[in-house]
Formats: structure tokens, C-alpha cells, sequence
């Protein structure tokens, strides 16, 4: 049997069996014991419990000093998966891959296989694998855990699929690639009354909708235009009830943006809007902003490793180096604050596809087609960076 059609069907074994039993952040429990279970078996001692249930395993082949690391992400998400025609669909009621975690994990575990196989670099690989992900928390907990202190690397490289992308396309780009996330959550209080006598009350949801529309300028008025950035105000929950107007209005949201002056910038100015705004109608109004996720910055140094990576293991025409940035976010830009790196997407497959299925889509499901390709991309990464 030829060798890339055992090793596809042996990764597509692991997801499948990865994909079965989702477990959200820090809860891990059982996809560690997997992972580690499978790094052992290659040989590697397993470090465990790091940022609780985080893990590296180390390869070191010859005398060479150089250390890189290849990262995977292993939680799921709490989406209750709607594929009863899968045969590797989630067992676990409301929890499932639908991000395609499941696939990072394989194809770094395919890597790790490969590179105890072949040999052909003189160095260290770390294969470090992060919990919770999903909420931006995993990639600070290892950090916090003395993950670079205990396991330094030179470098860190990362890939997340991307439906809409052609099968094996790699797309990345210098600088950000993807953007920060931060959290707001604004507190209108007003008075309620009966809904036939509005003016003995301060109604919070007239007030609630009017800073909504008004956030929204905050992009189109305040910003430079040639500063990406989002306002989304994704959630309005009150405690009226049909004939009562309420008393209290919660909004809930994120931002996106790629700069720390434009983060402060958005908190600022919703702030100021928010607080404006409940003064004016004579409600109180209180305002918390939070950051999530760092923005995703590849560093100038290490894009071309990674392009040449990918152009080795799919072809210069399905390398594209130059990507335009997305507002999605990724805990793996907390790692490229602390050492040098870059990111990649990997193409999950075009729309209209199964494998075109939208990221956090309850029908997802990552694209077996694509495992070899992830594998072989980090095993090159290893070789072009721990040249003899």
C-alpha cells in the first residue's frame, strides 16, 4: 500500500476518534491521555498538566541547538453536533468539534510521526498541544504555567483550517492576520412602568437601541479608515415583559481590531457613547471592556519559512503569501507576543462542498483530504528550520 494512503487513513483514524468525544476548555481530560498515549507510543517523554490540561512532547535529532515548536489546539465547542450520518460524529450531547480542532491535533500528530520516522533535521521539535483555545484563555494559562521557560523555542508555528478555501491552499501573510477580541457588556438602568404609561418611566430599551445605532459610528466616524475594525452588539436582554417596559437593559458584544491604539481607542469612545447616551435620557449606565485575544501578528522572519514550507508540499500555485487579514481571532497570537512565529490557513474546501461548511457550524466537519497535507507541511517546517 502506498505510504501517504496508510498515513491518511491512520490520521483520519485519530480525528475520527478525536471528532467522537469533544471536550471543551480545560476539560481536556480524555484527548490529552489520547494525544499523550499516541506521543509516548512514538517514543517522546510527555510533559503534562501544563496550563492544566495543556501537554509537550520533545523530539531532539543530533547536535543542533535550533528548537521550534508546532502547536495544536484540543478543545471543542459547546455545539450539539446535527450529523446523525457520521459515523464519527460527537457522542457527547451538546459538545462537538466544529471547529476542526480534532484535524489541527491529527495533523500534528501525523508531523510528530513523520519526523521520528524520516530524521532528516538536526535539532529539537516541541510538539506543544493548548487547551481552551476557543475563549483565549489556554495559550496565557501555559504561558503562566512556564511554558517557554521550561520548553524554549526558537520559533512557533501554528495553522488553523479555513472553509472557503480550496482544498490544500496555504494562505498567510507578514504582520496580522488576524485580529484581537475584546469583550464589552453595558448595564442601561432606567425605570420601568406599565407599557400603557410610558412617560412615569425611563425606558432602557429606547436608550439601549440608541447606543446601539450609535457604536456603529464610532468605525465609520472616528477611525481611520485604513484601520480595520468591528463593533458587533450580539446580544440585548431585558427584564420587561409584554405589557411592562423594563427596568434594565444588558448589551453584550466583542470588537475586532489589530492595534492596542485602536483597542483603547473602541473602549473609549463606546465608553463615552454609552454613558452620554444614559445621562441624556436620565438613566444610569455602567460600562465593562475586557480583552480576550491578542491579535494574531506573523513575524517578518518566519513567513518564509512557512512559504516555503507549504510551496515544497503543495506547489507554488496553491501558496498564496500574501492573504488579506480576517477579523476572526486565535489564542495562538498570545504565543507570537512572546516569541517569534507564524500562522497559517490551510484550505478546508470551496463553498458549496462539505468541507466548505461554515467554522462553529453545527454541520461542520473537518476535511479528511486535508490531514497529509497539514502533516507534511509541519514536517517540513522542522526540516527548513533545523538544517544540520
Amino acid at each position: 500500500m502506498n505510504a501517504d494512503i496508510k498515513l491518511r487513513d491512520l490520521l483520519q483514524t485519530w480525528r475520527h476518534a478525536l471528532h467522537r468525544h469533544p471536550e471543551t476548555g480545560f476539560e481536556e481530560l480524555r484527548t490529552s491521555d489520547f494525544v499523550a498515549e499516541l506521543l509516548s507510543g512514538m517514543g517522546m517523554e510527555v510533559h503534562r498538566g501544563i496550563g492544566g490540561t495543556g501537554l509537550v512532547a520533545s523530539l531532539r535529532v543530533g547536535d543542533g541547538k535550533g528548537v521550534i515548536g508546532l502547536r495544536a489546539d484540543m478543545d471543542a465547542l459547546a455545539i450539539h453536533e446535527n450529523a446523525p450520518e457520521r459515523d464519527h460524529a460527537s457522542q457527547t450531547e451538546g459538545k462537538m468539534h466544529a471547529c476542526g480542532h480534532d484535524g489541527h491535533m491529527a495533523m500534528i500528530l501525523g508531523a510528530a510521526r513523520l519526523l521520528t520516522q524520516r530524521r532528516d533535521f538536526n535539532g529539537t521539535v516541541r510538539f506543544i498541544f493548548q487547551p481552551a483555545e476557543e475563549h483565549g484563555r489556554g495559550a496565557k494559562a501555559m504561558m503562566q504555567d512556564g511554558l517557554f521557560e521550561r520548553f524554549p523555542v526558537d520559533a512557533i508555528y501554528g495553522a488553523h483550517n479555513m472553509p472557503g478555501l480550496p482544498v490544500g491552499n496555504i494562505a498567510t501573510r507578514v504582520g496580522g492576520i488576524m485580529a484581537s477580541e475584546d469583550n464589552f457588556v453595558i448595564h442601561v438602568k432606567g425605570q420601568g412602568t406599565h407599557a400603557a404609561r410610558p412617560h412615569m418611566g425611563v425606558d432602557p430599551i429606547v436608550i439601549g437601541a440608541e447606543i446601539v445605532l450609535a457604536l456603529q459610528t464610532i468605525v465609520s466616524r472616528n477611525l481611520d479608515p485604513s484601520q480595520p475594525a468591528v463593533i458587533s452588539c450580539t446580544e440585548f436582554i431585558t427584564d420587561g415583559i409584554r405589557n411592562a417596559i423594563p427596568t434594565n437593559v444588558i448589551i453584550k458584544g466583542d470588537t475586532r481590531s489589530y492595534t492596542p491604539a485602536v483597542q483603547s481607542l473602541l473602549e473609549t469612545r463606546m465608553r463615552e457613547i454609552s454613558e452620554g447616551i444614559c445621562r441624556t435620557h436620565g438613566a444610569t449606565c455602567t460600562f465593562e471592556y475586557t480583552h480576550e485575544f491578542a491579535p494574531t501578528v506573523n513575524w517578518e522572519r518566519c513567513v518564509p519559512v512557512a512559504l516555503e514550507a507549504a510551496r515544497n508540499i503543495v506547489g507554488e500555485d496553491r501558496v498564496n503569501g500574501a492573504v488579506d487579514p480576517m477579523m476572526i481571532s486565535e489564542d495562538f497570537g498570545a504565543f507570537l507576543q512572546a516569541v517569534p512565529g507564524a500562522f497559517v490557513f490551510i484550505g478546508n474546501g470551496e463553498a458549496g462542498t462539505p468541507g466548505g461548511v461554515p467554522l462553529h457550524n453545527n454541520r461542520y466537519d473537518f476535511n479528511d483530504d486535508v490531514l497529509t497535507i497539514g502533516a507534511q507541511y509541519f514536517a517540513e517546517i522542522a526540516r527548513l528550520s533545523l538544517v544540520g
